[in-house]
This record gives structure tokens, sequence and C-alpha cells, in this order.
């Protein structure tokens, strides 16, 4: 009995509950992003058959317009009811994770899903993956509402349900992770990386047994992209990391100029793209949706350059108008599809000029979507990860890595901020009213190297007054903290800090750690 007790006392058990709660989030999370993605998708198809037949019979434009109008009074009452649906959801779901906002997850969940089907669905240029991740993050929220967890625990809960949601969405588990990681969680925590990853796999394990195991962007190429030409991976990912930023700017000043040009309430802006979608579905069908159709198109016909020109800008424009909107919708996909373009146009006129293979334009289509993406969104890892899964070979991961690097420093040269975390320091300005509640809360900070925490003993440092240093994580051990204990790059610290002013703290941790 004795050995027994002292067995189970050196077992820790802890990231065991936590992976068996992470796989929990990600079943039910692959079940609701499948429905979702499966109504999306048949809802896609409706559409474009209900335009082909609006050429032959009149009463089928009156037909879509009714319906067009029905969605926009629907989430227009959606929106009125819950402004968190609006947009992707991703810029929530990161100012959840930072402690500075609490919703309710219930109605969240169900009028994200009914909003986005239908807006997603009637052909606006908007991405599932954005709503996907914020349907995955309520899930984690109720479960941990289920379980009675709160705070750090809650917190994680959500980040493996944002996993979780990506992973459905696009059939990339990893990729899914490391987008939570890198670009919504901001920490490399054991405990989340552990309980995301469970949450991811159990997600991916519904949507394959769904939609099968062919990798969403399955584009077949004839070779691999040879050394002697990665002049033009350079040449690319400068052209990338320029529209990058002009994307940025573009988006974020979407707002104001909605402002400007109507008289209309902001929860009604949605009438917007969905009356403009006509005409596009009219005369261009093939083009309604996020994009990935369109991207796999590219590998069965290539158009010439000037009709590829002009599908960058109608996409382009036309998501700006629906993201613009706040309807419920993403940016992730259609970040995608343009990067596909604009690789492809790269493509189509280096080889008019006779300066690169034909056969070589789907490497640079595939190439142009990650390094797009990690330009906007400033993830390179989960670009080079995500599009490494959707495509469906490790072969590209050399070419992949170098585009995507340069777009990211041609982006933060230019001044550029990871996009999600701008929309989010945005709303948090715009929206002051944000839930909070007083109690004490754990702030986890890395330490990174060339930072002035690096080699400082803690007693050396001028801490702000409103935290306490509880421990210090060095990797799978945790250190309690003495006035003499040096801190080391790689080091996690644990802080203690009240709730309401955990943005706050944070801030002046990030300024104090300022780098060398």
């Amino acid at each position: 009995m004795l050995l027994m007790t002292k067995f189970r006392q050196q077992l820790n058990l802890i990231h065991v509950g936590f992976i068996a709660k992470g796989i929990l989030v990600g079943l039910l999370s692959g079940l609701i992003v499948s429905l979702f993605r499966f109504l999306i998708e048949h809802s896609l198809i409706f559409w474009q058959f209900a335009y082909q037949k609006m050429h032959q019979n009149i009463w089928w434009g009156a037909l879509v317009i009714l319906i067009l109008l029905l969605i926009g009074l629907i989430n227009m009452k959606l929106i009125h009811q819950q402004p968190h649906i609006m947009g992707s959801g991703i810029p929530e779901v990161e100012t959840q994770l930072g402690g500075n906002l609490k919703l309710q997850w219930w109605p969240v969940l169900w009028r994200k899903f009914i909003g986005g089907a239908l807006a997603i669905g009637s052909g606006l240029f908007l991405g599932r993956e954005g709503p996907s991740i914020q349907l995955g993050s309520s899930i984690g929220q109720g479960v941990a509402a289920g379980l009675k967890e709160k705070g750090t625990n809650e917190r994680v809960l959500i980040a493996s349900g944002a996993a979780s949601g990506l992973a459905a969405a696009f059939n990339a588990p990893i990729a899914g992770t490391m987008f939570v990681l890198e670009e919504i969680y901001h920490n490399f925590s054991p405990l989340v990386w552990m309980t995301s990853l469970a949450g991811a796999l159990s997600a991916n394990f519904i949507s394959s047994n769904i939609f099968g195991l062919t990798p969403v962007l399955h584009l077949q190429y004839t070779t691999s992209f040879p050394l002697r030409l990665y002049g033009h991976l350079l040449l690319l990912g400068i052209i990338l990391g320029v529209l990058g930023i002009i994307y940025q700017k573009v988006l974020l000043a979407l707002p104001s100029l909605y402002r400007q040009i109507k008289k209309l309430p902001r929860r009604a802006d949605g009438f917007i793209p969905l009356l403009l979608i006509i005409p596009i579905g009219y005369f261009w069908p093939q083009t309604l949706g996020g994009g990935n159709s369109l991207i796999l198109s590219l590998a069965h016909h290539q158009p010439l350059a000037l009709i590829v020109l002009g599908l960058f800008i109608l996409r382009f424009v036309f998501s700006m108008i629906s993201y613009g909107s706040g309807l419920p919708g993403g940016i992730f996909l259609p970040i995608l599809t343009l990067g596909a373009l604009i690789g492809d146009l790269y493509g189509i006129v280096m080889a008019n000029l006779g300066l690169l293979p034909r056969s070589l334009i789907m490497n640079l289509v595939i190439f142009a979507m990650a390094g797009y993406f990690a330009g906007i969104g400033k993830a390179p890892f989960t670009a080079i990860l995500l599009i490494t899964e959707m495509v469906g070979t490790l072969e590209h991961l050399m070419p992949l890595a170098v585009v995507s690097l340069v777009a990211y420093l041609v982006v933060d040269v230019l001044g550029g901020a990871p996009i999600y975390e701008s929309l989010a320091e945005r709303m948090q300005v715009n929206q002051p009213h944000l839930v909070k509640a007083g109690h004490q809360d754990r702030l986890e900070v890395p330490v990174f190297e060339g930072t002035t925490f690096v080699n400082a003993e803690v007693r050396d440092i001028a801490w702000p007054k409103e935290i306490l240093l509880v421990s210090i994580r060095r990797g799978e051990k945790e250190l309690i903290p003495r006035g003499d204990t040096e801190i080391l790059a790689g080091d996690t610290l644990i802080v203690l800090t009240d709730h309401n002013r955990r943005m706050q703290v944070k801030i002046a941790l990030k300024n104090l750690s300022r780098r060398h």
C-alpha cells in the first residue's frame, strides 16, 4: 500500500488529464466544424447552380436577391445580439487568451455557426478557418465551464479548441497547433501545446473520416524547384512582402472607409457585399467562395497573365469589401488564394520572358501561398506547416521556408505587425466595455535570447508592483525564485497578478525585457 502511494506521487498526471480534456474538446470541435464546413461547401454548389439558372430564367434572379436579403437580415439580427461574432473571430480568441475578454460561449457558438454558414456559403470571398477557430474555442470554453475550470486551465482548453477548429477546417493538425502557439497564444507552454495537439489530432480524425484523406489543396506538380533558380524565390518573397504590407494597410483602414461611404448602421454593412456579389456570381460563378476551388483549378488550366491579374484585383477588392462588412467570415483562405494568384502571375510572366520553365509555375503557386500568409500574419512556421499539410508533400520545405522568410522580413522592415494581433488591439481600443473579472490570475512570460532578462538575477530587475513572481519554468522543471536566481534564455516566468491588470502587466513586462 505504501509502495502504491509512493508510485502515485511520482506520476505526473497533470499532463495526462489535460490531454484527455484536449481530446474531448477536439472530438466535439471536429464534429461541429465538419458540419460547418459541409454546409458551406454544399451551399456554394447551390449558389453556383442558382447563378447559372439566372441566365435562363429571370425569376431565378428575383429568388437570389430575396435569399441574399434574408441572409443579410438574419446576420444583422445575430450581430446585434452578439457583436463578437463579426469577422473571423480570431481577434476575439486572441483577446480571450490574453485574459482581457470574457464571452458567453453558447450564444457565440450557435450565432457564429448560423451566421458564418449563411455568409460564407453565399459565395462571399470569406474563409471558413477564422469562424472555425472561434467555434472550436467556444467549445473549449464550454468544456471548461462544464468541468469548472477557471483562469489558466480555461485558457488552455480555449487554445485547444482553437487549434482543433483550424485542424478540422483544413485537415491540418500540426499547423493548427502551431498557429495557436505562434499567432494566438504567443507562448510555447508545454501544457498548451500538448493539449492543443491532442485536440487538433482528434478533430482531424473526425474531419478526415467525413471528408477523406485527400489534402485540401492537393496540387500536382512535375518537378522539384532547382537550386540554380533560387534567385526567383528571393524576388518572389520581396514582391509578396510588399503586397502583404499593402494588404495589411487596406484591411486595417476598412472600418473608416465603410463609415465614409455609407450611412447604414454598422450591423447592416453586410447588405453591401451580399448585393455586390450578384454580378460576380452571374458572370464568374466559378470564382465564388474562399478560393480553394480556384486554387485547385490552376493545376488543370493555366489562364493568361491578364486574366490572372484581373482575378487578383477582383479577389483583393471584393475580399476587402466582404471582410470589412463585419459578416462572420475569415481572411485566412482568401489570403492563400491571393498568394496563389501572385505566384501564378509571377510564374507566367517569367515563363513568357524565357527566364523560367513553365513546368515550375505550379511550384511558385504553392510557395507564394505560404509566403503571402507568412508576411501578412507574420507567422512563418504556421505558413510553412499549413501549406505542407494542405498540399500533402514534404518536398517543398526548403523553398517554402526561403519565400516565407523573405516575405516576413520585408513586412517586418516596412513596419508591418501580425494582422490578427493588430485587429485584436484595435478591437480592445474600440470596445472598452470588454467584460473582465476581478480575481488573481497567472501570466506566463517567455524569456527570449537578447533581452535584458537574460543572465540577470531576480533581485536586479525592477518588477512592476502589481505582480508576484511565483516560479520559473526551465525545461520540464519549475524553480522557486530567490533573489540570486539567475534567469536564462528559454525560461518561462510565471507571475501572479490581478486579472483586471493582466494586459497592462503583460505590456509592462514586455517593455521591461526589451532587446539590447
